[in-house]
């Protein structure tokens, strides 16, 4: 099975540049202590197993320094271990700083890999669920830096919730020249009820209404620590009827998704939701449209 994974995330603790690994503290994610350890190529070509990597992207990992992050990736991939990966890099900035566009140009010098962008935005009522604590959407400064982005040609990984789809989808219609890539299938977090599913599915067909925003299948374990694929299959369903073949690529969020499942058991549970599909489709979703969205 042959895969391009367009979502990997790689940490060097030594580097003291990840400290929400260094004392974890259990979030969303649960108890995530079992990631608080280095996770780079060799170990996600061992828990690849029999899953060919064609390619991958590298997303940014919380650090607290994104430019260090940057030339620690820039020499894994030089490294001999699989030459030329990551092939792409989603770097981390902070768009709320007054200096983000001196920021954003020291990122692309650093590594003629970098793509994209990404600021995780995330806002929840609960805190159990909130990253951020500011809508920075709505902030003007944020935006204004937003629009930098189109300068150096980067992409924007939008991970957000269904709550603040609307805010996105009028970030999207302002800014059709920014090519934005949402995570995790968008997060579909409020799960009592049904409000919280029409929010969700609403929400991405907002999205979805602009041709230059695309989506990721990825993260479910994040807020279904016991998926199985008959849970995640009317979410993957339901986002490929908002976006259509063409603009959705399966990922594995490696290794914090490792917290819920092993790498090959999601790649071959995403096969087989869309195992009807014509191998022209099953080709784009899995390999094609993450080269072409990340220009691999």
């Amino acid at each position: 099975m042959q895969v391009i994974d367009p979502h990997v995330h790689f940490w060097d603790l030594a580097q003291g540049n990840q400290p929400w690994l260094e004392h974890p503290s259990p979030n969303l994610l649960g108890d995530y202590s079992p990631m608080a350890r280095d996770y780079g190529l060799r170990e996600l070509l061992a828990d690849a197993g029999d899953i060919e990597l064609l390619g991958a992207v590298h997303v940014e990992a919380d650090a607290v320094d994104p430019l260090a992050e940057t030339r620690w990736l820039a020499g894994l991939a030089d490294e001999g271990t699989a030459p030329g990966l990551p092939n792409a890099l989603v770097v981390g900035a902070d768009l709320s700083r007054p200096d983000a566009g001196e920021r954003l140009a020291a990122q692309c010098l650093a590594s003629e890999r970098v793509r994209g962008v990404r600021q995780i935005l995330n806002v929840h009522a609960d805190p159990l669920y909130d990253y951020v604590g500011r809508h920075y959407m709505g902030e003007s400064t944020w935006r204004d830096n937003f629009a930098l982005l189109a300068r150096h040609e980067l992409s924007f990984d939008l991970q957000l919730y269904p709550s603040q789809m609307p805010q996105a989808a009028r970030l999207a219609e302002t800014h059709p020249e920014i090519p934005l890539v949402i995570n995790h299938a968008g997060m579909y977090v409020d799960r009592h009820g049904v409000a919280g599913w029409r929010e969700w599915r609403d929400g991405l067909r907002r999205l979805a209404e602009h041709d230059h925003v695309s989506l990721k299948l990825s993260g479910f374990g994040m807020l279904d620590h016991h998926w199985t694929e008959g849970s995640i299959r009317p979410l993957i369903l339901e986002a490929l009827d908002a976006f259509g073949v063409e603009r959705c690529m399966f990922a594995s969020n490696f290794p914090v998704d490792g917290l819920y499942a092993r790498y090959p058991a999601i790649w071959r549970a995403y096969a087989e939701i869309v195992a009807d599909g014509s191998p022209d489709e099953k080709r784009a979703l899995f390999v094609d449209n993450a080269r072409r969205l990340y220009r691999l």
